[in-house]
């Protein structure tokens, strides 16, 4: 797309099916390495990976060829058939645009979210990001 300039960096966040911890530590660097080629495959840059037993954490640049809905669901279906039958992620997501000064920040913040949980659950980081961001929410809907 000529003429078409972006920088479109999103870190977005979504957990595991009723937050259940399905996403064991000695599998998570292979699903995060499975999930950057899904992002690859479809044009998106990876800034960074991570995330814990009941969520993924992702930092990526999206082309401005593909909307952020179809891309977190190609992400989620791949993923989910890849880890298998009795695997699947929650029905949303969270998306929250990051400036280019504060990508390092948010990708030492996905690096660090082992030390990070040792202080505060999913439910509780969820929250915080989403008030961080002046995302308004009704916390009876958002866990479902």
């Amino acid at each position: 797309m000529s003429h078409t300039y972006t920088q479109n960096v999103l870190h977005i966040v979504f957990s595991t099916k009723e937050r259940q911890r399905s996403i064991p530590e000695a599998r998570q660097s292979r699903l995060w390495a499975y999930v950057a080629g899904i992002c690859q495959h479809e044009g998106m840059f990876v800034l960074e990976i991570g995330g814990m037993e009941d969520h993924i954490h992702l930092l990526l640049q999206i082309p401005p060829t593909l909307a952020l809905s179809k891309a977190v669901s190609t992400i989620k279906a791949n993923s989910s058939r890849w880890m298998g039958d009795k695997f699947s992620w929650q029905q949303g997501y969270a998306a929250f645009s990051v400036s280019a000064s504060n990508i390092p920040t948010v990708v030492k913040y996905i690096k660090d979210q082992k030390a990070h949980h040792r202080k505060m659950g999913f439910d509780d980081e969820f929250l915080a990001l989403l008030k961080k961001h002046g995302v308004e929410f009704d916390r009876k809907y958002v866990f479902g």
